[in-house]
């Protein structure tokens, strides 16, 4: 029993030409006592296929889409909430239904629940099956169809109405029937699907998805040169296809020349929507994983192998576990580097999964101008956008800095570099040079070994290379230098080989060479080099790690600062220690620290005289050492800032020491959209209230990090007992520390776009990075998932 309601455009113009819709219905009482139906609106959807391809009749799909106009809106954005259709679905509009009136009597609609149906407004009954598929030799005219039925006492009328089994109705009540099922519609009916036919195809399909997903986590090249039959290597897809199928006799009964020749699912289209399925629904899961949450936002560009600008972006934000995560999101191609374009490629990225810059609590860039920048710079847009989305230049590219600083500052510092560079110029210039290098290795380690200077066993003693150091990488320096140091003897037995069979220029530069690494000075500056990055070392390290929050860097930074000042208060008498026994190991001349200082190759005119210990000391020891203290100040200006000095007050260690509720209430004043003043009034009690509930709990004694605070609040529920204290610290979590996962992504571009496959299109390049960057996310997407976004794409032939 059933009831419709017209549409608002209907009631305006008081007309309803709409026939009445088919809802389920319970039964209920009207005021009457009479028994009536209560009503459980209800939607379900049809595709534009199966509209298409309705039997019969071609004015159905008309007759449908014009079933209530007004409600094309709703239909429209449950399509698009819910995906495509699946076959088989059939829509109309949900309604709600009001009173039914006095003339009505139930019992009429007992004997036909299946077609019969009321109209409020016309105070008439239908017959829904007659009106889809309308036929010429209709009993009793249009009475149930167009008009309406009102001669309620002429009950007999219904079953004229119905007939025979061979009636116009009845026809009409098959025709509907066929409508609803899947099986009965004309593409299938075409495609003559049967069910060897689908088990087949599910088989070829899933044996495609397990090859494209290796092939997508090693980060692998899909085609081949040649790909026929006749080839002995077709590519990595189809050869491993055919390894596959020789070990699994049923999928090499359906897969490659047993498969239809219209359907065997090897066509590079089919690979690039299956790989655009997957990196799909890893970006699902992560998206999944933010769980409708704040975040920060990591970016950074970079030219590829075909020198086309490339975009990365990572997403910082705390997961369901409370853990710290940055997860690669995507790589977008950009035409240039403006804020503007940086900014509207984001966006796009974002929107396509329905995340905004409103939901934005962090950003973090390399500090370049056209990011950073305060007038018309990305994170000044983002800003205007999301007030609280604050900018934290990526530590990380602040120490690499400090070093750049320090290296064209300080004149020893500089010399020493440049002494490197000519050093790897001249040794790393051709591969019969770095042979020289290797085989002179390998002597002077027998020797040593003979001589008892060093041991022999498992991982000791392995060979080593002069690398060039890296731009962006400081850490890569440290390495050279300290290679340079091991290898000492070697080189410079290198050197001088080289320039006693070479001539002109390469003989001057080895001789050059050679006397410059034989001096006090070379050994001085490149010991003090590798002091200093020792010291740093652990900093470079914790920088580069994802869960690192921003009040433990803030930490490290401090006590880096610490152990370079105490260096330069009592660190001289160690460090000429070392010098000196390097010196005399290798027989290299110390001079007296009273005699006069003498720069090498120049006249002592116009240079104040000074003795060796003050220019080794003063001029080298303290005032590379106080550069650097200068710089670390100036580069990470961000800590002495109210914002990122409020946040060491949720510092975990010992018990919580430094909590301070008046700074956590600073804290939260600048995210007003989350803490509202009326909201701040109790604030305060709160965070009491999370500080003696924690310090007596013995399981957040011995916390070092905000993380692992993180954690262990979700891990006990007591985020859910102090939700908003929990906020405020997902809040300082989803603050960016440094850029790693950014560079990571591009050290992984390179790999998957290298020389061989410059040619990526970029939807293929970012689909083939975020399911090898995020593997371990890509290996949660089942295959069912995966089949899934296939088949929504377009139409499948089979489903």
């Amino acid at each position: 029993m059933k009831q419709v309601n017209p549409t608002p455009s209907q009631e305006a113009s008081g007309q309803n030409n709409s026939p009445p819709i088919n809802i389920d219905t319970q039964e209920g009482e009207n005021d009457e006592g009479n028994s009536i139906p209560t009503t459980q609106p209800s939607m379900v959807r049809l595709s534009e296929l199966e509209i298409k391809s309705l039997p019969h009749d071609p004015g159905l799909r008309k007759r449908i889409m014009n079933y209530h106009p007004n409600d094309r809106e709703i239909v429209q954005r449950e399509y698009i909430r819910r995906g495509p259709c699946q076959p088989g679905d059939y829509v109309f509009p949900q309604t709600f239904f009001g009173k039914y009136p006095r003339t009505f009597k139930a019992k009429w609609f007992e004997n036909h629940k299946s077609w019969l149906e009321y109209s409020k407004e016309k105070d008439a009954a239908f017959c829904f099956a007659c009106y889809l598929f309308k036929r010429d030799n209709m009993v009793g005219g249009d009475a149930f169809v167009s008009k309406g039925f009102r001669t309620w006492s002429k009950t007999d009328a219904f079953d004229n109405h119905v007939g025979n089994h061979m009636s116009a109705h009845n026809n009409a009540m098959r025709d509907l029937d066929n409508f609803k099922k899947h099986e009965s519609s004309i593409i299938s009916r075409l495609d003559n699907q049967s069910t060897i036919t689908k088990t087949a195809y599910q088989t070829r399909l899933e044996a495609s998805i397990k090859t494209i997903r290796f092939l997508l986590r090693q980060g692998l090249s899909f085609r081949g040169h040649d790909e026929k039959e006749t080839s002995l290597n077709r590519g990595n897809f189809i050869e491993l296809l055919k390894l596959i199928a020789q070990h699994d006799e049923k999928i090499a009964k359906v897969v490659l020349n047993n498969a239809p020749q219209h359907c065997i699912l090897t066509s590079p289209k089919i690979q690039k929507d299956i790989v655009n399925a997957c990196a799909t629904e890893t970006t699902k899961k992560i998206v999944e994983e933010l769980n409708d949450g704040f975040f920060g936002i990591l970016a950074d560009e970079s030219a590829d192998i075909a020198d086309k600008e490339q975009m990365a972006l990572c997403l910082r934000y705390v997961d369901k576990k409370g853990e710290v995560k940055e997860r690669f999101f995507g790589i977008m191609h950009v035409g240039d580097t403006t804020s503007l374009t940086l900014k509207e490629a984001i966006s796009q990225l974002l929107m396509k999964y329905s995340l905004t810059f409103s939901r934005v609590r962090g950003q973090g860039y390399d500090g370049a101008s056209n990011m950073q920048g305060s007038i018309n710079g990305l994170k000044t847009l983002i800003l205007n956008e999301s007030s609280s989305a604050y900018y934290v230049h990526c530590f990380a590219h602040q120490l690499q800095l400090i070093l750049v600083a320090v290296a064209k500052k300080n004149r020893d510092c500089s010399w020493l570099f440049e002494t490197l560079t000519n050093l790897l110029n001249l040794v790393g210039s051709s591969p019969k040079r770095k042979e020289i290098l290797r085989e002179r290795q390998a002597e002077h380690a027998l020797k040593e070994l003979d001589l008892g200077e060093i041991k022999s066993g498992s991982g000791l003693n392995q060979e080593l290379g002069l690398s060039r150091p890296g731009d962006t990488r400081w850490h890569s320096h440290f390495k050279t230098i300290l290679n340079v140091l091991t290898l000492y003897p070697t080189i410079l037995d290198v050197i001088d080989t080289i320039g006693e069979f070479s001539s002109g220029v390469d003989n001057v530069k080895a001789e050059s060479l050679s006397y410059a690494m034989r001096r006090f000075d070379f050994v001085f500056i490149a010991q003090l080099m590798i002091t200093i990055f020792g010291v740093t070392n652990e900093l470079n390290l914790a920088l580069q790690r994802k869960e690192q929050d921003i009040v433990n860097a803030m930490r490290l930074v401090d006590v880096t600062n610490g152990s370079l000042q105490r260096m330069r208060d009592s660190g001289w008498d160690s460090h000429m220690e070392k010098v000196s026994a390097f010196c005399s190991k290798y027989d290299i001349d110390i001079p007296s620290m009273s005699d006069l200082y003498v720069i090498p190759g120049r006249h002592r005119r116009g240079h104040r005289e000074v003795t060796n210990l003050h220019h080794f000391r003063v001029e080298v020891f303290l005032s590379l050492i106080d550069q650097l203290l200068h710089e670390f100040e100036n580069r990470f200006d961000e800590v002495s800032k109210e914002l990122l000095v409020c946040m060491a007050s949720f510092n975990p260690q010992n018990k919580f020491a430094s909590f301070d509720t008046k700074k956590l209430l600073r804290l939260a004043k600048f995210y007003p959209c989350e803490f509202s003043e009326k909201e701040l009034l109790f604030f305060e009690y709160q965070l009491d209230t999370f500080k003696y509930d924690l310090q007596a709990d013995e399981r957040f004694w011995n916390l070092k990090s905000l993380n692992e605070l993180s954690m262990k609040l979700v891990e006990t529920m007591k985020h859910q007992t102090h939700s908003k204290v929990y906020l405020l610290l997902k809040l300082v979590l989803v603050l960016p520390v440094a850029t790693a996962t950014v560079e990571r992504a591009f050290s992984a571009m390179t790999f998957v776009k290298n020389r061989l496959r410059n040619s990526m299109a970029d939807q293929w390049l970012n689909d083939s990075l975020v399911t090898f960057v995020e593997r371990d996310v890509f290996l949660n997407v089942t295959d069912e998932e995966i089949v899934s976004e296939f088949n929504r794409m377009k139409t499948r032939r089979i489903v």
